[in-house]
């Protein structure tokens, strides 16, 4: 069905002298300050973790711990696409400043809370700004730097995340014993004011306004859709049963909500989703590819802490420490990768080797039993962090690519969108299998203490292990081992749908800054999104300090079309035309 084409004015700055490359300077002020946002919004999460205990204990409502975690990753979740689209429309600048706002405003409100409810209120706010930080950081990336040069900066944000899972749990850890839980939340105010100001100040990006109605039904349509989803995977075999009435019926909701968001979808002028860039094969499979990433990764960091505080004895700080090979590696490679598709132009053999690695790294973690020592162990999650580094963010620089520059922020937040929701998918079933797995493995001859052991699995840690009979401790070792190659095993099926999926990929070199400036594209004949690219010459020309004119139309969304480079420049002159 044919799509109406919206009525868009940019706002273009005055007239003045002829504009240049923004200075590198300026550039990594900008890059500074998407760092700390991205910092600040994956930080979060893992710093909360080892404050829970205090704040429990000051705060009440045990019963409703998990709605601290499960509010903040729903609003995150369900405000990604929403961020992406009104960015497009009314320009990133003023978009992803609201969403700093709107995060410090969850912390601040966060830190000062006096009952569960309220804090779990907050997180919800704080979530909400969290998903315009993260979709904001890709999309400005998008937006700033050429395809060539984009590689090394998103390998950095890699890096960033990675940090993040690394240092999060001891800084938690050190706030909650030194100042308080209050301020694992406060810590973000001046880090978070620290990035206000940079951007507020230096970056430079088209001013836009849309004459086209924003999409509320395609919105509403796709909150309800993924809340059902995060919900189903948040509380099934927990909460509820798989088969019960709630857990149905949250999945009968996505179901008919999905149905609904893509008619909607096909018939608006405006989509907050639009189904056409899922017509690019490169998107589409980056996007399956990031959903298959999210799923490995998460369900990965939630059950080798398990196996290594049950099965090999590590305390709950020291289980996170040995998590570094994973993190390490993934860093790494994820900064390796982007400085070699910097310099060639070519990402294809990275989501190949990314997808052999990551069913390799997994099969050898699902091969782990009572025996396996700490550095074999380490061994093999080097073996899937290398993975997961190829693939991290070469999937987002890919789907950016794979889109005209008018869909650059959904692109991004699409691409996060389904590297969240994978991840919500791979707890949820590699947690099920792990689940019955152990209850399988403790069913006989553990002893009469097997079934309370069963029963508070998830509570017991090294010391309380220890306390336990010898008969029933190895039979619940043994469960768990045995349940941890279970997981590991089906995640390493699962990632061989990605490795496939690799090799379709189509190979388009990417283009780096020419003689104009950034962004001075090349004609739109070499594939995907070749055209959009020579459209946003003038998008990635210097306005001001960072950021230039909008570029012209791209060509078509498969990179056939001709592209216009008819931009304007800050200066008010032409943008470099296509070669």
């Amino acid at each position: 069905m044919t799509q109406a084409t919206p009525d868009t004015v940019h706002e273009e700055p005055p007239a003045g002298p002829p504009a240049t490359e923004p200075p590198r300077r300026s550039v990594r002020v900008v890059l500074l300050a998407l760092m700390i946002a991205m910092l600040l919004a994956m930080l979060d999460n893992m710093i909360i973790g080892t404050a829970m205990p205090t704040i429990v204990g000051e705060l009440g409502g045990l019963e409703h711990l998990s709605w601290v975690v499960t509010a903040y990753t729903l609003t995150t979740a369900a405000s990604t696409p929403v961020w992406g689209k009104l960015g497009d429309m009314y320009g990133r600048k003023g978009i992803f400043i609201t969403s700093i706002v709107v995060f410090l405003l969850g912390s601040a409100l966060s830190g000062m809370a006096q009952t569960m409810g309220q804090l779990i209120g907050f997180r919800g706010v704080q979530g909400l700004g969290a998903g315009g930080l993260i979709v904001g950081v890709m999309a400005i990336i998008g937006d700033l730097i050429p395809p060539r040069e984009r590689g090394r900066y998103q390998g950095m944000m890699a890096g960033v995340m990675a940090l993040a899972m690394i240092g999060g749990p001891l800084v938690g850890g050190t706030l909650t014993d030194t100042l308080g839980w209050r301020w694992s939340f406060y810590i973000n105010l001046p880090l978070g004011a620290v990035a206000l100001a940079m951007v507020t100040t230096v970056l430079h990006l088209p001013r836009k306004r849309t004459k086209a109605r924003i999409d509320y039904a395609g919105a509403a349509l796709l909150t309800v859709a993924i809340t059902s989803m995060v919900l189903v995977t948040t509380w099934g075999g927990l909460e509820y049963a798989w088969d019960s009435a709630v857990i149905t019926g949250l999945a009968g909701t996505a179901v008919v909500t999905t149905i609904a968001l893509l008619v909607v979808e096909s018939r608006v002028a405006e989509p907050v989703l639009p189904l056409g860039i899922f017509r690019s094969r490169n998107f589409s499979l980056m996007t399956l590819i990031g959903f298959l990433v999210g799923f490995v990764m998460f369900g990965s960091m939630t059950f080798l802490p398990l196996y290594q505080q049950t099965v090999q004895g590590a305390s709950a700080t020291n289980s996170g420490l040995l998590l570094l090979p994973l993190l390490l590696a993934m860093m790494v490679v994820s900064l390796i990768a982007g400085r070699v598709t910097t310099r060639s132009g070519r990402y294809k053999i990275f989501p190949v080797l990314g997808g052999g690695l990551m069913v390799a790294g997994l099969f050898l973690l699902s091969t782990m039993d009572t025996g396996t020592s700490r550095f074999v162990s380490g061994c093999y999650m080097a073996v899937l962090g290398a993975g997961l580094g190829f693939l991290m963010q070469i999937t987002m620089l890919v789907a950016q690519n794979s889109v005209e520059m008018k869909d650059m922020g959904v692109a991004s937040s699409t691409a996060t969108l389904f590297r969240t929701v994978g991840g919500s998918f791979g707890v949820a079933i590699m947690g099920a299998l792990f689940t019955h797995r152990v209850q399988d493995g403790m069913g006989g001859g553990a002893g009469p203490g097997a079934p309370a052991v069963t029963e508070g699995a998830a509570q017991l840690d090294a010391a309380s292990l220890a306390k336990l009979p010898d008969a029933v401790r190895e039979a619940y070792q043994s469960a768990v081992a045995g349940g941890t190659h279970s997981v590991f095993l089906v995640a390493a099926f699962a990632a061989v749908a990605g490795f496939l999926a690799a090799w379709f990929v189509q190979e388009v070199p990417l283009r780096g800054a020419g003689p104009d400036g950034p962004g001075a594209g090349s004609g739109g004949t070499d594939g995907t999104r070749a055209g959009a690219d020579a459209g946003g010459a003038g998008a990635h020309a210097g306005a001001g300090a960072v950021g230039g004119g909008d570029g012209g139309d791209g060509g078509n969304s498969d990179g056939t079309g001709p592209g216009s480079g008819g931009g304007v420049r800050a200066g008010g002159l032409p943008a470099a035309k296509p070669v």
